[in-house]
């Protein structure tokens, strides 16, 4: 069987490259085999699903896009998948039995398993594979829980400016994204407005998102291209990525289909994101939702290898969140689904995307802090790569800078604890526990002095005497974190753009504006 590529190139899948998988046996392993391309749990990591649940799994996802299939609106897209060989009936895209198994099997063994993201000086920054963990906020809620008027309000640009100083002085967060729908820019070009202001004023990684225009995308790649130094620049140490999320699990429109695939052909990251709620995008059950959801990414991710052998793709890392059916609202915060996509994704060897510290709650108070904490934890144990939606609030209506210093804190307790434990002479003090033997104490050993600061230590959370908490005031963990907000904000910005790089930014703001002034 072989896959006309759209740049002229073939690929036989029935020469696979994953050992033992013939033209005839299709991606099926031989009975009580996993397939070549999974893989086991690593020693001592968390998993909700067994090996034996991951096939199951799969081959249920496998039946899902053989029989039901999705919509896929592109053109572009209808014609990569019929040539390789998936019955094409208008927009409707089903990849079949045996060649659906083939070409999950295929794309599987030629995706990158490890996607690395860099800062914008072109450093390493995060490398999305095995138990690697990175942390970040959310991006476009609407309103923003104001901590200098402990009032909520339509978020504008500022907040997005904000959000990115934020994450920038932060040391636990590793991206950064908008996390505000600024009400103060034009609609259209809002997407825009957002990049230039983390461009501006994070050197972190940058997670964005585009609305549904098919400029926006090529517009914030040639903001992201002058920022680099060009397009080849930016494919070899790219600093951003691209969160897509497509209409349905199963109906990816054609908006979030042209991202993908231009993404891919320029070999940049796309998080791709077949979006669902549980009861309404989807069956009820968390598996039922899982499997729908995962439908939706293989079949982006044949799609991605399609269009460029090799492409980095990132995938989705949960499913089986629901709405609440008494109130009418997406939960986010539950824990049913939790961390069970993540443990398949982990089989797969896919990096990933999750997401963590949000919270229902409507205030930066007990609850908030407690859902942000158990979410964080989970997401972090089960190995979720990029833990995205920090600081979210009210099921994603509301962000708050209060929450995500507050959250600065759990992360870094979650990095601590999970951070990997090293045997050494020093770390055993068998001398030091010999020296100073049973009845002496270790204040005073240069050995203690060595250590003292080596301990995890929060900016936030409150480690001092009752005496010497009244003394600062008495101020519980909200107040402190609200001050700590804006002793960042007081401060210069730490990682502006140069003025030329900045002005051919705007540039690309400006012509966006003009575009749209044209139409009205």
């Amino acid at each position: 069987m072989t896959i006309e590529r759209s740049a002229g190139e073939s690929h036989d899948l029935g020469a696979s490259r994953t050992p033992g998988v013939s033209r005839d046996q299709g991606a099926s392993p031989a009975p009580g085999a996993s397939p070549p391309w999974a893989r086991p749990p690593a020693a001592g990591a968390f998993s909700r699903l067994t090996a034996g649940q991951c096939e199951q799994l799969h081959e249920a996802t496998l039946r899902v896009l053989a029989r039901t299939g999705l919509v896929m609106e592109d053109p572009e897209a209808q014609e990569l998948m019929r040539r390789a060989g998936a019955e094409v009936d208008g927009a409707r895209v089903r990849l079949g039995e045996r060649v659906g198994a083939r070409l999950v099997e295929w794309a599987l063994s030629v995706v990158p398993k490890s996607v690395t993201l860099y800062d914008r000086e072109g450093l390493p920054a995060m490398t999305l594979e095995g138990r690697n963990v990175y942390f970040g906020p959310g991006s476009d809620c609407i309103y923003c829980w104001d901590h200098r008027t402990a009032s909520r309000r339509r978020a504008v640009l500022q907040d997005v400016v904000e959000t990115a100083r934020l994450v920038d002085a932060l040391p636990n967060y590793d991206f950064t994204m908008s996390l505000f729908t600024p009400s103060d820019v034009t609609p259209e070009v809002m997407d825009r407005h957002q990049m230039e202001a983390m461009l501006g004023n994070c050197a972190k990684p940058i997670v964005y998102v585009t609305m549904n225009d098919p400029l926006a995308h090529l517009d914030v790649t040639q903001m992201a291209e002058v920022v680099a130094g060009g397009a080849g620049a930016l494919e070899a140490r790219p600093f951003l990525a691209c969160y897509k999320n497509t209409l349905l699990p199963l109906h990816h429109n054609a908006e979030a289909l042209r991202t993908l695939i231009d993404l891919s052909r320029r070999g940049l990251p796309c998080i791709y994101s077949p979006v669902s709620t549980a009861g309404t995008m989807t069956p009820m059950t968390v598996l039922g939702s899982l499997v729908a959801v995962h439908a939706g990414v293989l079949a982006g991710l044949v799609l991605s290898q399609l269009v460029r052998e090799g492409a980095p793709f990132i995938a989705i890392g949960w499913a089986g969140e629901s709405h609440h059916m008494r109130h009418l609202r997406d939960m986010f915060a539950q824990p049913d689904h939790r961390a069970i996509y993540a443990s398949l994704l982990h089989w797969y060897g896919l990096p990933m995307w999750t997401l963590g510290g949000i919270t229902e709650a409507k205030l930066p108070d007990q609850q908030a802090a407690a859902e942000a904490a158990l979410t964080i934890m989970a997401d972090a144990v089960a190995g979720g790569h990029m833990i995205h939606d920090i600081g979210f609030m009210e099921s994603s209506f509301t962000g708050s800078l209060t929450q995500l210093a507050l959250c600065d804190d759990v992360i870094g307790w979650v990095k601590s604890f999970l951070a990997p434990v090293e045997i050494t002479d020093e770390e055993l003090a068998l001398d030091v526990i010999d020296a100073v033997g049973p009845s002496g104490t270790y204040l005073a050993h240069p050995h203690t002095r060595r250590h003292a600061r080596e301990r995890w230590e929060p900016r936030v959370f409150d480690r001092a005497s009752w005496g010497t908490w009244q003394k600062d005031g008495s101020k519980d963990a909200t107040e402190r974190a609200a001050e700590l907000v804006d002793e960042i904000l007081a401060a210069p910005v730490t990682n502006p753009l140069p003025p030329d790089v900045a002005a051919a930014v705007h540039a690309v703001v400006e012509e966006a504006e003009r575009r749209v002034a044209s139409r009205g």
